[in-house]
């Protein structure tokens, strides 16, 4: 099993900056994909980004040039920065990793997604 702990989130104004980290536990033998999605109020779960083994980088079209997805391997970590920040940015923020893990000898590869943070953004 894999843990997924998120940090940051919050309250932050129009324009403002927050960054967002989201660290694995777990007997981890590869990670293929790190991401981050959100959820507003009564619209779907959306990518904001995401970052690929390679370190190839995915964004969504609403946060491009704005945030910045980053990781630090060595802790199985990854990192969303955010700058001028939007109502609409509002949401609950969720990491999504892609990794496979060694459990009695036996690798399996499944998708882990942390508990969600708010992020609301005032006008």
């Amino acid at each position: 099993q894999v843990q997924l702990m998120e940090s940051g989130g919050g309250l932050v104004q129009a324009g403002g900056s927050q960054i967002l980290s989201c660290s694995a536990f777990g007997s981890i033998a590869s990670i293929y994909t790190m991401g981050w999605y959100r959820q507003a109020p009564g619209k779907q779960r959306e990518l904001v980004a995401m970052i690929i083994g390679g370190g190839k980088t995915n964004y969504g079209d609403s946060v491009k040039g704005r945030f910045t997805i980053s990781r630090d391997n060595a802790k199985n970590t990854v990192y969303l920065q955010m700058n001028g920040l939007k109502p609409e940015d509002t949401a609950v923020y969720y990491c999504n990793f892609d990794v496979s893990t060694l459990y009695n000898g036996k690798l399996s590869r499944s998708t882990y997604w942390g508990q969600g943070t708010q992020l609301t953004v005032s006008s």
